[in-house]
């Protein structure tokens, strides 16, 4: 499903140069469940910006589904985004003058959908995670651990193989935390691949693979036990 090679990200910054991500090679197949894992300044947002084809490399190769993606245009990029990539971000990323349906609807009117099967798809999404009732709810009359389920109906209202997750339980308490974690193990059951960021080992151990990323370069990558 993903296939990256000798990734290399530049950024300059001034007359200085940041190299973010230092030869990155890494396989995820189709349904696993895998942790990028590394402390602040490692390069693991970076990569989640390759990953997600939110940016592209300086040097180096990513095949996205069989295709390679990593000299593609932004036009063709964002295609590939809506089509194959659900995002959930630590900052749940909502717009506050819109209720919960209306966030959930947006990646699908980017899309070009018909409203009819716009709002069935994303009603459906809301009640997938247990928002039936706060449809019309905007995020400031929601909790955080609800409005972290309004970023995962939005994940899934386009129905995406891949769920891109980037310190989901980061803003949350304990309690909301766990039930957004058991919330995206119940998705990888069901047959998505799961890319998780995080910087919490605990976080980590919970998918099935760890990938451990410091400096720009891929240091672990092993099996949770």
């Amino acid at each position: 499903m993903i296939i990256m090679e000798d990734m290399y990200k530049t950024y300059r910054m001034g007359i200085n140069e940041v190299h973010a991500l230092n030869g990155v090679s890494l396989h995820i197949k189709s349904k696993e469940f895998v942790a990028i894992e590394g402390p602040s300044g490692s390069g693991k947002s970076t990569l989640m910006n390759m990953i997600g084809c939110l940016d592209t490399p300086t040097t180096g190769k990513y095949f996205l589904d069989g295709k390679e993606v990593s000299t593609l245009k932004e036009d063709t990029l964002a295609d590939i985004r809506n089509k194959k990539i659900g995002f959930v971000f630590q900052s749940f990323n909502l717009l506050s003058k819109l209720t919960a349906l209306e966030n959930v609807e947006l990646p699908l009117l980017y899309m070009g959908m018909g409203n009819r099967e716009r709002r069935e798809k994303s009603i459906e999404a809301l009640e997938r995670v247990g928002l039936g009732d706060r449809m019309s709810h905007k995020p400031t009359e929601l909790s955080g651990g609800q409005q972290q389920r309004v970023a995962i109906a939005r994940a899934l209202s386009s129905r995406p193989p891949i769920i891109l997750a980037d310190e989901p339980t980061g803003a949350l308490d304990s309690k909301s935390g766990t039930e957004i974690m058991d919330m995206i193990k119940e998705l990888h059951k069901e047959g998505k691949t799961i890319v998780l960021i995080t910087h919490e080992s605990s976080i980590a151990e919970q998918a099935q693979r760890i990938i451990r990323i410091q400096d720009g370069k891929v240091i672990a990558d092993s099996e949770v036990a």
